[in-house]
């Protein structure tokens, strides 16, 4: 594998950017070796600016459900881009997307659209405090909801997978407003509710823990959760940037049966742009200006091509049989990737729900961040080393998901597999050194 302009480009980025890159996590820094410039992308695969060719799992993290370059994707963001590229002022495109988003999420009745999830999930809080009139602010360990001052406090994502300590620069009056409490455990909840109910303004997680690998909840964690947090007042955020519309047709939270009081999207309903939202029941989203109090705004939310491109995602979803393919798809990698595993002899936990999936390098269970947090991050980064040198591109931490788009193939599929088989035996040399 070549790799001359990636370095030249990292080489110049390092002098411009810190570390070099836009995103903690893309540096490689937690698997070892450089980065690779990505050049372009088509359907399941991307090429660096080396001629590099990849499979792809990590579709730009998640939003790229359809793959790369999507024709209708591409075609209604150059249909919308030549009637102009923003205008800071209503547009039809931001009724429809908001339309399509309530009719497949019934705990959504009104939407307000945004630039990322960070955003969403900051506004979602600062929503949550005014409805309630508290202050504090419960989170569940390894998830991460965006760099957002009150939820950096025990995040996944790429502050577990640097190792980054504390929180830096987050005012330890700002960081004592945050309650943590382990994933999967209603016990610990409800002891937290029972000291602190009043003081709590709103409790947040992810559905599926999908930033400390990927994580689902037991059976009926989400029901107690939303029964624990409507008894004490508590609004219940459910933080659906990663998994809605990714999981399932109506989000993970269709998929589990949960009615959360506020919702957080982005990603898939971006089609690989820019794009957050949150939203929930009108009562509570009354509250939002220009109709309530609470101020949040944003010069370029609700924009016509992040708008038009995820109409477009959104619509490819709906396709008969699309989400059943993606699951079949999705099983089928995932039984490919255990019996390698198996075969090389390396402990691995595999978890999967829908198009999303992580190999945990430990021999498990995995439920919650401390048992995420014991897995061997040396043999992930061989293994992630070896599918790279492969021709497989994912994504280079322990803790992120893997996924699956409906531009893979069953040829992708088998090539994945193949090369996965060796890339385990390459990561079994490591736990053997």
């Amino acid at each position: 594998m070549q790799t001359e302009r990636s370095r030249a480009l990292l080489a110049e980025a390092l002098r411009l950017i810190p570390g070099g890159v836009n995103s903690p996590v893309r540096a490689f820094t937690a698997v070892g070796g450089e980065p690779l410039f990505l050049a372009r992308g088509a359907g399941a695969h991307v090429w660096d600016v080396d001629g590099n060719r990849f499979i792809d799992y990590l579709g730009s993290w998640g939003p790229l459900i359809a793959g790369h370059a999507h024709p209708k994707v591409l075609a209604a963001i150059a249909e919308t881009a030549a009637h102009g590229t923003s205008f800071g002022a209503p547009t039809e495109l931001e009724v429809r997307l908001a339309r399509k988003v309530v009719s497949r999420v019934p705990s959504i009745e009104k939407i307000r659209m945004v630039n990322s999830g960070t955003e969403a999930t900051l506004s979602a809080i600062r929503l949550a405090r005014a409805h309630t009139g508290r202050d504090r602010v419960v989170k569940v360990e390894g998830c991460y909801h965006g760099h957002v001052d009150a939820l950096l406090v025990s995040a996944g994502s790429g502050v577990a997978t640097l190792s980054i300590p504390g929180t830096p620069g987050i005012p330890d009056a700002v960081a004592a407003q945050t309650t943590v409490v382990p994933f999967n455990d209603l016990d610990a909840l409800r002891a937290v509710l029972a000291a602190q109910g009043r003081e709590i303004a709103c409790v947040i997680l992810e559905p599926i823990a999908g930033n400390m690998g990927v994580v689902p909840p037991r059976p009926g964690y989400l029901a107690g959760v939303r029964e624990l947090t409507r008894a004490h007042g508590v609004v219940f955020i459910l933080d659906e940037v990663m998994t809605g519309f990714r999981v399932h047709a109506g989000g993970a939270q269709v998929l589990y049966g949960i009615e959360p009081d506020l919702t957080t999207l982005g990603k898939v309903i971006g089609g690989g742009l820019p794009v957050g939202a949150y939203g929930g029941r009108a009562e509570i989203m009354d509250k939002v200006s220009p109709q309530g109090p609470v101020y949040q705004a944003g010069t370029l939310s609700g924009n016509p091509l992040a708008m038009s491109a995820g109409l477009a995602n959104l619509e490819l979803t709906e396709a008969p049989g699309f989400y059943a393919r993606l699951e079949t798809l999705s099983a089928r990698l995932a039984d490919g990737l255990a019996e390698g595993a198996a075969a090389a002899g390396v402990p691995v936990t595999f978890h999967r729900v829908g198009s999303m999936q992580c190999a945990f390098f430990t021999a498990g269970p995995v439920s919650d961040w401390k048992s995420a947090s014991i897995s061997d991050t040396r043999a992930f980064a061989a293994y992630f080393r070896a599918l790279l040198e492969r021709g497989v591109y994912i994504a280079p931490s322990q803790y992120e998901a893997l996924f699956v788009s409906a531009a893979h193939s069953e040829a992708d599929i088998d090539a994945t597999i193949a090369a996965a088989r060796e890339a385990f035996t390459a990561a079994a040399r490591t736990r053997s050194a």
